[in-house]
């Protein structure tokens, strides 16, 4: 047996207890006549002491040897902690050692193995197994698996059935660049992974599965930022005999369920925001609405002078920050200069400081006076003490130029609280969406997603405006699930790739499988999925979503401790009919 405790579990109750322990050596002190030896493990650490007048000579010397991260089993008593420890649970006793073996000795890591560690991102992720080891990266594996049996109790309890789906599908011409798998034995042919079980959960549908879900890992060739991985992983669920209504309902309780038993939040709100007031009011789609600051839209104020610069806009847009008239000029012109930059790409930023007594100082004073920028104020919202900062230009830019500002500005103003939780349900997404370069819509969201009731007519004459029947779940101003009401239909179906640009052939040949279901009684069906990766590190009060995962990619898509992607051998290439370079 090598422990009959585990290193987090002691207490004062179990003081002349034997006991057997294993771990890895945090760290020991040798004062000469007494040693002391913090052993680890993933419960928790525990001392460990050695004296000369009690412990034998050869155990003392070994333990003179025992190096960091050395995996050693001890035995001995429980006694009580001379120097007690309120900081850990087990700080009240400690271990008079009377038998020690290493069970492995180790090199000194690269970096220490601490909550506050000295090791950089690139040295962490190559030696991962040791960063696991520290309580940050740890604890919120840990916390993934808690989210994870939640989400499987809520479901189960909810009727849903765990249905595992393939990962060696068929490469499709939507969304995001597929990972392709060369098949040996057709020779040519490639699977691709799946970017999502999309059509599998639909054909479970058609199948009578009713309610499915599957925690499962997908998989997009696209390029990688902090909560992004080139596989991920998502809760993905679908039900049948649904409507818009049905679903929002469910998923609400999932989120309610989560944040209750995770992080011991009541929250009872869940506000529905249309697509295009999410755009108009915040600049984007997935808004945090914890904090205010909505876009105040300044045309009809702001385009009666003689500024060039907002009479060529085709949008003029504001936001009042709350106490912004504190910050100094050399503050505000940082800030133009953070717009400016190719990240943001605005060409500049007029600004309108509200002062205490009612009157208002801008810097484009040669334009405005004192009435056009109290409008300017009344627009936006903004109060004696606020800020009020402008941009304009093309309307989709501007919008997500002044988004990003207002982001930054939370962050700079504390706004951002991760123990707050804001849930919020935008609805009504456009069908469509137009590619400027190509001049051709795609489905933004997927091919498979239904028009709202009475507007399919409107795909002949205004593809556009049409709306989507779907939805997306946004949680801190990150969007961590969305999903659609499908089309159930062949006829509908077919109408759709028509539309996107597929021919009734190529409609046939990459998605046949599921139009020829589609005649064989398929229900009404909807669904949506979670990001876990996602949902996971805002639950955990993050934003990047690397410490939850055991083993991330870095941003280049390597896995730099195990060499990934790398050359296969010449042989294998040939075996799988695929040309060698030379």
């Amino acid at each position: 047996m090598y422990r009959s405790h585990n290193n987090g579990s002691l207490r004062a109750s179990d003081i002349n207890t034997e006991v057997t322990l294993s771990g890895w050596v945090q760290k020991s002190r040798d004062k000469g006549f007494m040693i002391w030896v913090d052993l680890r493990d993933r419960y928790g650490i525990t001392q460990l002491i050695f004296d000369e007048e009690r412990t034998s000579k050869d155990i003392m010397e070994q333990a003179r040897t025992l190096g960091r991260e050395f995996v050693i089993q001890v035995k001995g008593a429980v006694i009580e902690r001379a120097s007690k420890n309120p900081n850990i649970p087990t700080g009240d006793i400690e271990i008079l050692v009377s038998e020690l073996t290493v069970l492995n000795e180790a090199l000194t890591p690269p970096f220490t193995i601490e909550d506050e560690t000295d090791g950089g991102e690139d040295v962490r992720m190559k030696y991962r197994y040791l960063d696991i080891r520290r309580n940050p990266v740890k604890d919120s594996l840990i916390f993934r698996h808690k989210v994870a049996m939640e989400v499987r109790k809520y479901l189960s309890n909810e009727d849903f059935i765990e249905v595992e789906t393939p990962y060696l599908i068929k490469s499709t011409p939507e969304g995001a660049r597929d990972f392709v798998v060369p098949s040996r034995m057709n020779e040519g042919q490639f699977y691709a992974l799946p970017q999502s079980p999309q059509t599998f959960k639909q054909l479970l549908m058609v199948g009578g599965m009713d309610k499915y879900f599957q925690i499962v890992k997908c998989f997009r060739d696209e390029d990688l930022r902090a909560d992004r991985q080139p596989e991920f992983t998502q809760i993905d669920c679908e039900m049948a005999f649904v409507e818009q209504e049905d679903i929002l309902n469910i998923f609400e309780g999932l989120t309610r369920h989560l944040l209750k038993e995770v992080n011991g939040v009541d929250v009872e709100k869940f506000p529905r925001m249309l697509y295009d007031d999410a755009m108009r009011l915040y600049g984007n789609d997935k808004p945090d609405i914890r904090f205010g600051m909505e876009f105040g839209e300044l045309n009809e104020v702001a385009q009666h002078k003689d500024f060039k610069v907002f009479n060529s806009a085709e949008l003029v847009v504001g936001i009042a920050v709350p106490g912004g008239n504190s910050h100094t000029r050399k503050e505000i012109d940082k800030l133009i200069d953070w717009v400016k930059r190719p990240q943001v790409g605005a060409l500049g930023m007029v600004y309108a400081r509200c002062n205490d007594d009612g009157s208002y100082k801008s810097s484009v004073d040669k334009f405005y006076d004192q009435e056009d920028l109290a409008k300017w104020a009344e627009v936006t919202g903004a109060k004696p003490g606020d800020l009020i900062c402008v941009l304009s230009g093309d309307t989709n830019k501007v919008r997500a130029q002044l988004s990003a500002l207002r982001m930054e500005l939370a962050e700079r103003l504390g706004l951002r609280d991760p123990k707050v939780f804001a849930p919020l349900w935008v609805i009504d997404f456009p069908l469509l969406e137009l590619d400027e370069e190509t001049g051709h819509y795609h489905a933004m969201h997927h091919p498979f997603t239904s028009p709202k009731p009475g507007q399919i007519e409107l795909l002949a004459t205004d593809p556009g405006a049409v709306k989507a029947n779907a939805y997306d779940l946004v949680l801190n101003g990150n969007e961590i699930g969305g999903g659609s009401i499908r089309i159930h239909d062949k006829k509908t179906q077919a109408l759709m790739f028509d539309y996107l640009g597929f021919t009734p052939e190529e409609a046939k040949a990459q998605f046949g499988f599921l139009m020829d279901a589609f005649q064989y009684g398929a229900p009404p069906h909807g669904g949506l999925a979670f990001g876990l990766d996602r949902l996971v590190a805002i639950l955990g009060g993050q934003e990047t979503i690397r410490d939850f995962i055991a083993f991330p990619k870095n941003n280049s898509g390597r896995d730099v401790m195990i060499d990934a992607p790398a050359a296969i051998d010449e042989d294998q290439l040939k075996e799988l009919h695929l040309k060698v370079h030379a």
